[in-house]
């Protein structure tokens, strides 16, 4: 049985339906501008649908406003349950980190929120950061005041950190963690890991990312005829969103729909959500396979090759990024993360060829060849 069905402390995260709103994508007109009116469609058609959970964050540029004017505006604050973020490495200061709920209280114009979260904690800083500017505490705190209902952790770590913060911090209430059936053994990612400590915990979680930022819903050819082959009528969107929700311990899944399309699209197999069956979990495994053998650097991001580079060159994060091109096409998305990979460190195309990271690698990758590939094409 799902162990958030008969827990007393878990009764609060045990009524929602199996789809969120995750509100960092909402559509866009051409000036940029967040289109309010498509969202207000949105909105009407998921609370049409008996769904109440939204997600959105301090740092989502545009988006808290635009849940006051689409949502909180428009219908009884009971009706819904609103999840936001404090952000600490945004921040410029302990006060400013500290202030952010009241930024955003307002922006979203209510006097609450139901949960709140710690914004993407991870190994290393990040999550240092939080414990620097007292957030744990400040969030009890807040909880005492009323101002949220509930506290959390958004959490793009390890397993190891994430059994670590769970254990220092039992005020948790849950967990909000990247989960796709792409990212399932996937190194950098660990979602079946990272899931699995929490199940350990019986520590509720929300999924984020469970079309991988949409790639999922695009997937290589070969994926997309597989899940066509099964039932032509389902997209792959949905095998990839019916996995995520059929995990155990999950609250809900958040997706960051972007239109009035991909809401109905996702609204047709979840309002009467059915976890996947056996056959369909094999087929879950042959597009994993599949995707396993997509033309893709098979870096296991282990961080060998980077000690010692001359140039430092933040390889395993340009490898990711330009595996977004070779396994799905997507160069838009590629050359965004190349960006982000490439801010505190050398470009692809300042390798010098030295060859210390090639002895160091332990899967023997041709990283200098791979690397000038990159160069060609995100820079």
């Amino acid at each position: 049985m799902n162990y958030l069905y008969g827990e007393k402390k878990n009764e609060w995260a045990s009524g929602f339906k199996k789809l969120g709103f995750g509100l960092m994508r909402l559509p866009r007109l051409e000036n940029g501008k967040i289109d309010i009116e498509q969202s207000k469609k949105m909105v009407d058609m998921f609370l049409g649908s008996g769904f109440r959970y939204f997600d959105t964050a301090w740092a989502y540029e545009g988006s808290e406003e635009a849940v006051k004017q689409a949502l909180t505006e428009r219908y009884p604050r009971e009706s819904y349950f609103l999840v936001d973020k404090i952000n600490a490495w945004m921040a410029k200061s302990e006060e400013e980190a500290k202030d952010e709920i009241n930024v955003s209280l307002k922006r979203a114009g209510v006097s609450y929120f139901d949960l709140y979260l710690l914004h993407s904690l991870q190994d290393g800083n990040n999550s240092d950061l939080y414990d620097k500017y007292g957030l744990w505490d400040y969030a009890k705190q807040l909880k005492e005041e009323g101002k949220i209902k509930h506290i959390g952790f958004s959490f793009h770590g390890g397993p190891e950190l994430l059994e670590k913060l769970l254990n220092d911090h039992p005020e948790v209430e849950l967990v909000q963690l990247q989960i796709n059936y792409a990212d399932w053994d996937n190194p950098d990612v660990q979602s079946a890991a990272n899931l699995s400590v929490c199940q350990k915990h019986r520590m509720p979680v929300t999924i984020m990312e469970p079309v991988k930022g949409g790639l999922l819903a695009n997937p290589p050819k070969n994926i997309a005829d597989l899940f066509a082959s099964e039932n032509e009528k389902m997209s792959p969107a949905s095998w990839a969103i019916r996995f995520s929700a059929s995990q155990e311990g999950v609250v809900t899944v958040l997706s960051g729909m972007s239109d009035t399309e991909q809401m109905s699209d996702n609204l047709s197999y979840m309002k009467n959500f059915k976890p996947l069956d056996e056959h369909e979990k094999k087929v879950i495994e042959k597009a994993r396979e599949l995707l396993a053998k997509a033309d893709r650097i098979a870096c296991t991001a282990c961080h060998y090759c980077m000690p010692g580079c001359p140039q430092n060159i933040h390889i395993p994060d340009i490898f990711s990024a330009f595996n977004l091109y070779k396994m799905y096409c997507d160069l838009s998305a590629a050359k965004r993360n190349y960006g982000w990979s490439v801010e505190d460190g050398g470009k692809a195309s300042d390798c010098i060829h030295c060859g210390q990271c090639e002895s160091a690698c332990p899967q023997s990758l041709k990283i200098i060849a791979y690397l000038e590939e990159a160069a060609e094409i995100l820079e």
